[in-house]
């Protein structure tokens, strides 16, 4: 059995198998469904995807660290009520205010998880249940939907350019400098050798607990950004409005190949998975799968990227 594991997280194997299976999952479901390849329907697909990538880009810096972010789901929900609740006074500064709101959550975080030695699946679930709080507090337990007025500062998200919905614009954007940041920048090298092995990169001379923060500032960055796409999506915010998104994030980063132990992985490996994600997601559909019974099957993907790409080497014993 391990030399069937190994095999499978070979170099060339691990980075060419969910691509490979992206392809299988389009030609199957487009067998059974003709329409899903119109052009109409990919765009929607992308559309779709949008909101998962991004949570899933964010997540993907903690985790090329050996880390993992378990409050995104909740950041994502409060962004999307603080835009809610305070569009019609400030207009475009609600916007920065939720995204500076994403980026305090995970400086605080990142300073727990490195300077009180906090795990950061501790840390970040602590941080999680204080934002879900938070954000139960604000919109006293209720959804809300914005009205006509407050609609107009959204045409940024709903509309379009040159035919692309805005939303593929804004995640085809932040896959950029995503790439950028993890490809051209000594953050990202040094992320990659602190996922690697951390003792060797802080030998190094590599600042490990900045480059963590750093990690975590981005990650509730985009946690927020992603609420606030839901917002222009669904034209309301809620506290429970990303509630369903953790576990398919996390999945699209590992299903694309990224280790869950840190040191492999890529930003392009995790949109390959969260389209994935998308395709399975609509698959089950499809097939008329309850939509609070997808999680089992996107459990169930979890469990086995995880066996397949993890590192047991940097785990001899798992507790």
């Amino acid at each position: 059995m391990n030399s069937i594991l190994d095999t499978f997280r070979s170099d060339g194997l691990r980075q060419w198998l969910p691509l490979a299976t992206l392809v299988i999952l389009v030609i199957l479901v487009g067998a059974f469904q003709p329409a899903f390849l119109d052009p109409s329907t990919l765009l929607q697909l992308a559309s779709d995807t949008a909101v998962l990538f991004i949570l899933a880009t964010g997540v993907t810096f903690v985790i090329m660290l050996g880390g993992i972010d378990l409050s995104i789901q909740s950041m994502a929900s409060l962004s999307s009520v603080v835009v809610a609740l305070t569009l019609a006074r400030f207009g475009y500064g609600a916007f920065a205010l939720a995204f500076g709101l994403g980026i305090l959550a995970g400086l605080l975080s990142g300073i727990a998880h490195v300077k009180l030695r906090i795990p950061s699946f501790i840390a970040t679930l602590a941080m999680g249940g204080v934002l879900y709080s938070a954000a139960l507090v604000i919109s006293k337990e209720r959804s809300i939907t914005l009205g006509e007025s407050e609609r107009g500062y959204l045409g940024w998200i709903t509309g379009t350019l040159f035919g692309v919905p805005n939303v593929v614009v804004i995640g085809l954007v932040v896959l950029v400098i995503a790439h950028v940041l993890q490809s051209r920048t000594r953050f990202g090298r040094y992320s990659a050798a602190i996922g690697a092995g951390e003792p060797a990169a802080y030998a190094s001379g590599v600042k490990v607990d900045r480059q963590k923060v750093i990690a975590f500032v981005l990650s509730g960055a985009c946690a927020a950004l992603a609420g606030i796409v839901l917002v222009g999506r669904l034209a309301s915010g809620s506290p429970t409005l990303a509630s369903e998104l953790l576990l398919p994030s996390i999945a699209a980063v590992v299903v694309g190949g990224t280790a869950i132990t840190g040191g492999v992985g890529s930003i392009w490996r995790t949109l390959v998975g969260a389209l994935i994600i998308s395709v399975v997601r609509i698959g089950m559909t499809f097939l008329g799968v309850n939509i609070f019974a997808q999680n089992i099957v996107f459990g169930v993907v979890l469990v086995a990227a995880v066996a397949i790409t993890i590192d047991r080497s940097k785990i001899p014993i798992v507790k």
